[in-house]
């Protein structure tokens, strides 16, 4: 892998654990391909109340605990981790954004209102701007909803895999869905944008660090 040492690539973390934050597999899979090939990393999170926290041992919700979603990335991020709402955009050249159902819950309402999202506002903004100077952005597993909401007018290409009800989804948000494998990624040269499905399809982290992997190497490569 080529180095990028000039690179500056921000990584959005959605709290940590898969149910309810980020899905730590792709999490630490995106940072140790970002820092094999010496770019550095930005991780940031927003600093709000989790939607909700899960056991992951029984997959029920712990109505009585309540959780904060920076507070949590900063596990993943062995502490390194920013407010998203102290982060510009003119900091960044690229940003990817790893899945987890926290992407649904934390970044944005997809959990809960399905196509009538909507999107934590610091990390629209920011995706807006990267978009319109043209960096590259990365999504994985779930996070391409945020891409189609955000995104829609320009009519993105993006991969979830090939769940059909996610699929049409993003569709009616305006973007164009691309059945994809786990090892694949979706590349949108007009838009800058790279997609892989990760655990949207699985079945392990093996079979899920190859897409990943491709799309760390293209996020860097547009950036």
């Amino acid at each position: 892998m080529a180095t990028y040492t000039n690179k500056n690539i921000g990584v959005v973390l959605a709290g940590s654990g898969w149910q309810d934050g980020s899905e730590i597999h792709e999490a630490v899979l995106t940072l140790l391909y970002l820092d094999k090939a010496s770019a550095k990393i930005i991780m940031m999170a927003p600093d709000l109340k989790q939607m909700n926290v899960v056991h992951h041992l029984t997959n029920e919700t712990v109505h009585a605990e309540s959780r904060n979603t920076l507070v949590e990335a900063a596990r993943i991020a062995r502490g390194d981790v920013k407010d998203i709402k102290d982060i510009t955009p003119t900091e960044l050249d690229a940003l990817i954004i790893p899945g987890g159902f926290g992407v649904a819950k934390n970044l944005c309402d997809f959990a809960t209102k399905g196509e009538n999202l909507t999107v934590n506002p610091f990390l629209e903004k920011m995706i807006l701007e990267l978009h319109k100077r043209k960096k590259p952005l990365g999504f994985m597993c779930i996070s391409p909803v945020i891409a189609a909401k955000v995104l829609g007018k320009y009519h993105p290409k993006i991969t979830i895999g090939n769940d059909e009800g996610t699929a049409n989804i993003i569709e009616k948000l305006g973007a164009q869905h691309i059945n994809c494998p786990v090892d694949k990624i979706v590349v949108d040269e007009d838009n800058n944008i790279v997609t892989t499905p990760a655990y949207m399809l699985g079945p392990s982290i093996a079979y899920i660090s190859k897409g990943i992997e491709k799309l760390v190497k293209k996020v860097l490569e547009l950036s």
